[in-house]
């Protein structure tokens, strides 16, 4: 089985970091920065159209 990762981009501090979609919470729930903990839906962290895609695959 090949594993999927997206690409995460924190809207605030602009932290970058990857995820596997099945790590993350639907893409309507929230999500916080690991560093400056900032909270917004998952959505709004997305790098791409094709990341959230990808999680919206795995809801």
């Amino acid at each position: 089985m090949v594993e999927a990762f997206v690409r995460l981009l924190c809207p605030e501090c602009n932290k970058e970091w990857e995820s596997s979609p099945s790590d993350l919470p639907d893409s309507d729930q929230n999500l916080s920065c690991p560093d400056c903990h900032a909270t917004r839906r998952l959505a709004q962290f997305m790098r791409t159209d094709r990341d959230l895609e990808v999680v919206q695959q795995f809801e």
